[in-house]
């Protein structure tokens, strides 16, 4: 069981795994079939910058480059005390993954309507790991449900924990 800490900067560190963020609008944009887990090629005062939790998941999304999955959009604020070694916040950043694991990216997001979507990024045991979803697209009527069906449980929620005490 692994120790857990709350610190000034609200960050949870569970069995080694410490959370930067999460993309939580992913969620409700996307239906995300699949979760992967990548490792991530960074700089070093983009990993300090990282530390303080200074990452944006804004419109971003990876896409597969001769054979190399890269993540596009993500932006990470440049380190403060750094100087000219600090890299452009939007650059495209490679993600380390297995060949098999890319290949089997390049199939599924052949498929009409699939993209790449970041969900998370996180430390693991010191390494910084970007967790991304296969993902398709919903239609504003699909979130509307997905709004309906949150309200639902937390009216039953609600109700239950009232019926309880």
């Amino acid at each position: 069981m692994g120790i857990i800490t709350l610190r000034y900067e609200r960050k949870i560190e569970v069995d080694g795994i410490k959370m930067i963020a999460q993309n939580k609008k992913a969620r409700h944009d996307y239906f995300l079939e699949e979760e992967f887990e990548a490792g991530i090629s960074l700089a070093g005062t983009e990993v300090k910058s990282l530390r303080a939790g200074k990452v944006n998941f804004r419109d971003s999304y990876a896409v597969i480059k001769n054979n190399e999955v890269y993540i596009v959009g993500l932006y990470i604020s440049p380190y403060e005390m750094g100087n000219i070694n600090n890299k452009d916040p939007e650059r495209d950043r490679k993600l380390l993954l297995h060949k098999e694991e890319i290949r089997k990216l390049i199939g599924k997001t052949e498929q009409k309507g699939y993209s790449l979507i970041p969900t998370k990024i996180y430390f693991k045991r010191n390494k910084v790991k970007l967790g991304f979803a296969l993902a398709k697209g919903k239609k504003l009527y699909d979130k509307r449900q997905t709004l309906k069906e949150k309200d639902a449980k937390r009216e039953i929620d609600i109700r239950v924990k009232g019926f309880n005490q």
